[in-house]
């Protein structure tokens, strides 16, 4: 299962984590896995290309960390609240058989 935790402190979201695979098929052919993907890294992308929003990021091991330590615009917070959505659209979609999506409220350490 993919598991995505998203931080807010006080309603300003801090950052996010994404880990693990879904296990809907193998690596490569797993559509839930590309769909989290996507979302995210373009999230991220989106964030750093289009806001002037400092973004700390690392992919490794599997694991996309992102953080936003000044916290984010109106731009940067629209992003993720879209992200957030899609999400969520895809944890339900899979009925909660591929992709947790938790709320997390504390600061990403």
């Amino acid at each position: 299962m993919i598991r995505a935790v998203i931080y807010r402190e006080s309603g300003i979201w801090k950052g996010f984590e994404i880990s693990g695979h879904a296990g809907y098929r193998e690596a490569g052919e797993d559509i839930y896995c590309a769909a989290v993907s996507i979302l995210t890294f373009n999230t991220a992308n989106a964030i750093e290309a289009l806001t002037d929003d400092p973004i700390e990021s690392s992919d490794r091991d599997g694991k996309l960390v992102c953080r936003f330590p000044d916290g984010l615009s109106e731009k940067g917070t629209v992003l993720v609240d879209a992200m957030v959505m899609g999400l969520r659209q895809i944890e339900e979609t899979s009925q909660k058989k591929y992709l947790k999506v938790i709320i997390r409220e504390s600061d990403l350490r």
